[in-house]
């Protein structure tokens, strides 16, 4: 692991040297970067509009701010309690990533994260390694109709995950992505984390399968029907059984 901590006025960058070998707080804004353009998307893909392309061609990043979503959001946008700089969710999910990265899983390789204290609240951002040629799982579907073979290669890509104990707080349609090749890769780890074998497997299968429908809510003409979610349990059974 090659981690460093530079401690800042106000909390501290978590950073990988090999990545990003010098890095300070402009980086973490549009305005510290050649070029920045706000991650966009069809049937929601976009997120919260709090996701950006930062850097040029061939080494891009991905800027994401971290805010809230729900209800809780509408109230308070982007600021958590700080209880210790390890439990910050930006350095939660940098050295979660970067555990599952330096064992080969498809995610993305986190380059930098920051906190910043105010009070006894902090914000957090995360900059990762943008994966090339890759979209969300909803544009994937939206663009022709997948072979049953693909959907079984989405459950055993799942599979995978799941056999190495990685628990992803919110396996959606726009969190799972395929890449040029059909191999499927999992981005955006916030609270995401390790655990043993339980019930929360069964919980984000649900979780995704919702999200999926309602996609297809948003776009009738979606690529997506109750036989393609049965491919996918079929293929991420088929692994588990063959592990």
């Amino acid at each position: 692991m090659t981690e460093t901590v530079e401690r800042t006025r106000n909390g501290a960058i978590l950073y990988d040297k090999a990545i990003i070998n010098q890095i300070s707080a402009e980086r973490f804004t549009a305005e510290g970067w050649p070029h920045a353009e706000v991650l966009t998307g069809a049937l929601r893909s976009g997120g919260r509009g709090n996701t950006m392309f930062v850097g040029n061609i061939p080494r891009q990043f991905v800027l994401r701010h971290y805010m809230r979503g729900g209800l809780v959001g509408k109230l308070i946008r982007d600021s958590y309690v700080f209880s210790g700089e390890d439990l910050t969710r930006a350095f939660q999910e940098w050295r979660l990533l970067d555990k599952l990265a330096s064992n080969n899983m498809n995610v993305p390789r986190p380059a930098a994260a920051r906190y910043c204290r105010r009070g006894t609240f902090y914000t957090a951002d995360i900059i990762t390694v943008r994966i090339p040629d890759v979209m969300s799982l909803s544009q994937y579907i939206a663009q022709e109709e997948r072979s049953e073979a693909f959907w079984q290669s989405v459950g055993a890509a799942i599979w995978t995950f799941h056999e190495a104990g990685v628990y992803h707080a919110d396996m959606n349609a726009y969190n799972v992505q395929v890449d040029k090749d059909g191999d499927i890769w999992m981005l955006d780890f916030d609270k995401g984390s390790l655990k043993p074998p339980g019930r929360w497997q069964q919980e984000t299968l649900s979780r995704l399968h919702r999200s999926l429908r309602k996609v297809f809510g948003l776009d009738p003409k979606l690529h997506f029907c109750a036989a393609n979610w049965e491919q996918l349990l079929a293929g991420y059974f088929d692994a588990s059984r063959s592990a």
